[in-house]
């Protein structure tokens, strides 16, 4: 066995939960029922409206039902077509097939990994209902440019900010420019709730659609007893994991600071190498859920190699996502140049909270020895 092994596992994520996630926690398993079941919920919506500044939220049991539910109320459906980047997790795309809506996949930007508007613009069609931007990895859309496109030809757009929080395009957080925006509370995300998510909107008219949709088909207001309007869904997220998002809400300055700071130290560390990392354009604000380094073009680099180095030394890998067009239920699309070189060419670094810079340095030393013993 290497001597790395009989050190700390370096895990590629996990949670940042103190005193205060486990009080709040034990407060809703304890007290929690009855005329309190919905108390933490109510509490974790209304600060997440005022982080992001938004007008509506309803907090959900995963971001995919955020998006499910958005995209429902705003009547995609069978025959419509909803563009997104090719390279994405696939969480973002089966919404869109779930309604019986066509995904139609489009190359990404190598600088940003996220979509290309002039691959978006000319994959328009008249069945085209709206554009969905993912901002991988904490990286931001082209927001204006988008919203200019979706404007142009009375498309909506939809922000899946599952893993943006802390981003922030032109003085406006990721999540809060679109027509709604989705985030997700998984255990890897920056805050959590082990599982859940939350929708968001400034359309009034959307979020009563929406909340209708998440209690059942219920409406507010509705006076008889178990009367739903229409046949709606179920993604509500539980008290007690609404209260642990109380507690990771009240720390969400600090966690971002978190997340920052890792990134700040792997990129200080790995300046010198073939390779680049999660950009951060003029007048933005990346959250850095997921430090990334993409090898440059001609950098002799070998993925498999590094993963099994990661192995040796007791560190988690984690690949990039691979294009959605390069698995079996989707088109193949070899021509998405770009998505296809991240995906061989770019891992995610291990980034949780409390990783100490000594274990930044052991990911950086193996990083270091796959790429000078291939230059």
């Amino acid at each position: 066995m290497s001597i790395e092994n009989t050190k700390n596992r370096i895990y590629y994520t996990k949670p940042s939960i103190t005193e205060l996630e486990i009080r709040y926690a034990t407060d809703a398993a304890t007290y929690g029922w009855g005329e309190r079941c919905y108390e933490y919920i109510a509490r974790f919506e209304q600060l997440f409206r005022q982080h992001l500044g938004v007008r509506h939220a309803i907090a959900t049991s995963s971001g995919t039902g955020a998006l499910h539910m958005g995209m429902a109320a705003l009547d995609i459906g069978p025959g419509d077509e909803v563009i997104l980047a090719d390279i994405n997790w696939i969480a973002s795309a089966a919404p869109i097939i779930h309604l019986g809506a066509k995904p139609v996949l489009v190359d990404v930007l190598p600088d940003t990994w996220c979509l290309d508007p002039s691959a978006v613009e000319a994959a328009i069609t008249p069945r085209t209902k709206a554009i969905l931007a993912v901002h991988l990895y904490g990286n931001l859309c082209d927001m204006d440019v988008l919203a200019a496109i979706a404007q142009r030809h009375g498309l909506h757009l939809i922000e899946d900010a599952a893993e943006a929080i802390g981003s922030i395009w032109h003085g406006q957080r990721a999540g809060s420019m679109g027509v709604f925006g989705a985030f997700s509370f998984h255990g890897t995300k920056t805050i959590t709730t082990g599982e859940g998510g939350i929708f968001v909107t400034n359309d009034d008219a959307l979020y009563e659609r929406v909340l209708t949709l998440s209690n059942h088909g219920r409406a507010r207001g509705e006076t008889r007893q178990f009367w739903p309007e229409r046949v709606g869904y179920k993604y509500k997220m539980s008290n007690v994991q609404a209260a642990i998002g109380c507690g990771q809400m009240e720390r969400i300055d600090e966690l971002i600071a978190g997340k920052r700071r890792v990134f700040e130290h792997y990129q200080n560390a790995l300046r010198q190498l073939p390779l680049r990392m999660n950009p951060e354009p003029a007048n933005t604000t990346n959250g850095y859920w997921m430090p990334t380094i993409v090898a440059d073009v001609g950098a002799s680099f070998d993925r498999e190699a590094l993963l099994a180095s990661f192995k040796a030394h007791n560190i988690d890998g984690r690949v990039f996502f691979w294009p959605l067009s390069s698995l079996p239920m989707f088109e193949p699309h070899p021509q998405h140049t770009t998505s296809h070189a991240l995906s061989a060419h770019a891992i995610n670094l291990p980034s949780y909270h409390d990783i100490t810079n000594e274990e930044i340095g052991r990911v950086v030393a193996c990083i270091r020895r796959i790429l000078e013993a291939n230059a």
